[in-house]
Formats: structure tokens, sequence, C-alpha cells
């Protein structure tokens, strides 16, 4: 069997090599000039630095991979850990760091907020813990979840799925634990990590918080891009043929299924295709003369992002969040204004210090985030001169960085959007503001085109980089089982 997959980000790889690993024939095209997707890098004055994800959860999902592709993931990065891994900076100018070990992060707020705090935040953990527990079997690991696979699981599975605690807000369950108010704009935060609004996010998503701080985030060795760069070396000596700078322009169906792909317009025969972009796009993939609707539901957050040339600070932390004055703000800004927020979050990774990057002479890269409204909520450009000028200014005042510091590259949810279509800037789709989002979340089966299989961030189980690795998993697990 011939498979050919759009695009190479990371659930692309992932589908790529499982059905490899299966016997099959795979042909890669991806129209930029290098694998990763979001996972991107970009050369500034002579240093590459990582362009999108910062962190490494979930290690397993990767490990999975790599042996499909006849090696493990310790034999191909070496994964970093940090003592003071994030450090959270509050409006008063106190701080609260977050350490690899869930131990010393529950000292550190103790130490920092008092044993209340800390005692609130371990219980809220554990509540995280269960929920992880109960739901990754079914909503990250397993088959797309719907109403009647949820329904088959038995009455005693049933009553355990409903401890996910889907039918209240994420905000409504952390604030009905913990009472203190810097915990709770950290357990907040992680709403924004699937890019989603803490006030009607399910309380499902809380598990997120017990990912990074109960099983670990980590840096990686010379940059989130090695995982891409190994993965797409593996997959080349598995047979599998790469075309960069080859946009596909349409998938090519007959009889209602797919037979192949269109490029630099040939068709390209083959017998299944993996689609390796935002699901919103599958329609126009499909009928590219056709004129397309844009997409009813609400998109995730996007963000705006720099890399600055900073003058080399010893003491920096591998991860860095300035809260502002009200955090609730940030996320009425983007989901209800429907613009980016007055007073942002401001997140910071230390490129040196998380993946061992190395910088210049005597600077180093800070990449910066921002979260904004997808492009679905037209911003002038000025408005992001604007926030990067207030962004600079509250970490000059910080001391964080100096008023020398140059901003060498910097992206705007246009620009973001432009990069992938039919992403209309979003980070992770559609967001998951609803209880029903994880059933309304895209399958890895194409619902009416036999042969077409779905491996995005954008698909089912998530956006992420772990979730989208298991996506693409997921997607050939469904062409073994169809084949």
């Amino acid at each position: 069997m011939k498979v050919c997959v759009v695009g190479a980000g990371l659930g692309g790889l992932s589908a790529a090599i499982e059905i490899a690993a299966d016997g099959h024939d795979v042909e890669v095209f991806e129209a930029a000039s290098e694998p990763g997707g979001k996972a991107g890098t970009v050369v500034l004055e002579g240093v590459e630095c990582d362009t999108g994800p910062s962190v490494l959860t979930l290690p397993d999902a990767f490990d999975g991979l790599f042996q499909r592709a006849g090696s493990r993931l310790e034999d191909e990065v070496e994964l970093r850990t940090r003592t003071h891994a994030f450090r959270y900076r509050f409006p008063e100018g106190h701080e609260v760091t977050i350490h690899q070990k869930l131990s010393d992060t529950l000292d550190s707020v103790r130490d920092a907020l008092g044993p209340e705090a800390a005692a609130q935040l371990g219980a809220h953990l554990e509540y995280a813990k269960s929920i992880w527990d109960v739901s990754a079997p079914h909503f990250v690991y397993g088959d797309a979840p719907s109403m009647r696979t949820i329904l088959k699981l038995g009455v005693s599975k049933l009553a355990e799925v409903q401890k996910i605690d889907a039918m209240r807000s994420m905000w409504g369950a952390i604030t009905a634990r913990v009472e203190h108010r810097d915990i709770r704009w950290i357990l907040a935060r992680y709403a924004t990590y699937n890019g989603s609004n803490v006030f009607k996010a399910p309380a499902t998503l809380n598990c997120i918080s017990w990912v990074e701080l109960g099983l670990g985030g980590y840096g990686v060795t010379g940059g989130i891009h090695a995982v891409v760069k190994r993965l797409a070396a593996l997959a080349e000596s598995m047979g599998i043929r790469f075309h960069f700078e080859k946009p596909v322009e349409q998938i090519v169906t007959r009889r209602n299924r797919a037979r192949g792909v269109r490029v630099d317009g040939s068709e390209v025969p083959c017998d299944a295709v993996v689609y390796n972009g935002d699901v919103r796009g599958v329609p126009r993939m499909l009928a590219p003369d056709r004129p397309h609707k844009a997409p009813e539901e609400t998109g995730s957050m996007s963000a705006w992002n720099a890399i600055v040339r900073a003058k080399r600070k010893h003491d920096r932390p591998a991860h860095s969040v300035f809260f502002p004055r009200e955090y609730s703000e940030e996320f009425r800004d983007i989901f209800e204004r429907g613009r980016p927020p007055e007073e942002p979050t401001i997140y910071v990774c230390a490129q040196e210090v998380s993946h061992g990057r190395t910088g210049w002479d005597e600077e180093e890269p800070l990449f910066l985030m921002a979260n904004a409204p997808s492009t679905t909520a037209p911003v002038a450009a000025e408005t992001f001169e604007a926030l990067e000028s207030q962004i600079l200014s509250r970490l000059v005042e910080a001391g964080f960085i100096e008023s020398s510091d140059r901003v060498l590259w910097r992206r705007t949810p246009a620009e973001l959007a432009a990069r992938f279509p039919d992403s209309h800037g979003s980070l992770y789709g559609a967001a998951s503001n609803s209880p029903f989002s994880a059933f309304k979340r895209a399958g890895n089966r194409h619902g009416s085109v036999r042969g077409l299989y779905l491996a995005s961030g954008t698909a089912h189980p998530g956006g992420g980089m772990p979730l989208s690795v298991l996506s693409g998993r997921s997607a050939a697990r469904a062409l073994r089982e169809d084949n």
C-alpha cells in the first residue's frame, strides 16, 4: 500500500513512521523547507532558535514512537531537567518558583506563600491527577471518544468517567478548592495550554496541571526542534520520502475515496492519504475551487511571539511568567472583547538555560510570548506594536532585560495564520470552551471520505506536542484497522 502524508509536522511525522513500520510505502509532502510544523526554528544573526513549543511533556508518547522507528527516545535526544523550572512573578513583585519535582514545588510554595497555599495546591493536584488517571485512557490514548463509545463502557466504567468533572468550568473547580489568589492564577494559566477560556473550558482540563507539575516538563538539549530532526532522520532511514517546499494543492478522491494528492499540478496516486494540517482546511483540500465558509466555532488563542537578543544573565530560570495586575481580564479581552490583552501575561523561555542552545558571545536568545485572539477577530498591526512596546518596557522595569537588548524576530497572529493556512492564527484549532469539546473534536478518520485520515493538533486527541504525536499514531492505527 502507498500512503501520502500531507504535512511534516509532528502529527505527520508520527503517522508516517507508524505506517512505514507496518510495511507500507510512504511519501510526505511539506510546504515549508523543513519538518516540524509549529515546532519550527529560525536562524538569527548566526544563532538557531526555536519558535514554537518550549516544554516537552509526556515523554512516553515520544518514546513509543521512537521505538516504532527502531530506536528509543533516550538514545536519540537528551531530556533536561532544571531545579528552577518556572518562576512566576506577580504584580506586587513577589515570586513563586516551580521545580522539577512536585515535592520541591510544594516546599517552594510553602516558603513563598505559606503552608495553607501549599496545602491548597497539593489538594488541587491530587484532584487533577484523578482526572488524568480516568480521562487519559479514554480521551488521550484511546480512539476518538463519542457518546456511544462512552455509554458502551458499562455502569462501573461510566461511573468512573463521571469523575472527569466535565460539567463544571476550570475556574469553578479551581476556586472551589483554592482560596489563594496566586495559586488560582498559576492553575488558571493551564487553560492557555490548549488556548481555551478558563471561565468556559471544562474542569476536565485541570488535568493539564498534573501533566506538567506532577509528571514533569522537560527541556531538550539542542532545542525542541532536536526531537523533530531525529524523528525525520529515522523516518528517512525507514525509507520514507520527503518532499519539501511542495505544498499539496488538492486531495484527489474518486468514488468517495482518497486516491492521491495533487502537487505542482500533477497527481501523485496512492491508496490512502493522511492530512497533517488544521482540520478546518479539509473541505478546501477536497474541493479547492469551491467557496467555503469561515469556521463558526470559537478559535483557540493565538499569540504574539518574539525573540530578543538579550545580555546574558546567569540567574535566569528556564521559564519565566510575569502576571498582569488582573489576570482574569486577559481571558475576557481575548474571548469576549476580541482583542489582545490590554495588560498581557508575559511568558519567557531562556533557550540557553532550558535547552542548552548556544547564543552569541555575550547575549542569549529569549523567546517571548503573549496570548492574543485568532485572526477571526481582526486586530490592527499598530495594536501589536503597542503590545510589544509594553512587554519590553515591563521586562526592562523588572530588570529582566536591558533597554539596549534587541528584538530580532517577531510574529503576529496574522503572520501565524499566513504560515499555517486554515488555522486563522489559532494555535490549537477550536477552543475547548464547552463540556462537549472532546466529542466535537474531529476524529482520526474523515467522516465521509474513505481512506482519508486526520493527524494533527486540531484532530483527536488535541493540541500540543505529545498529543500531536498521539494523533499521528491514532490515525495510523485507524488506517491499520481499515486495511
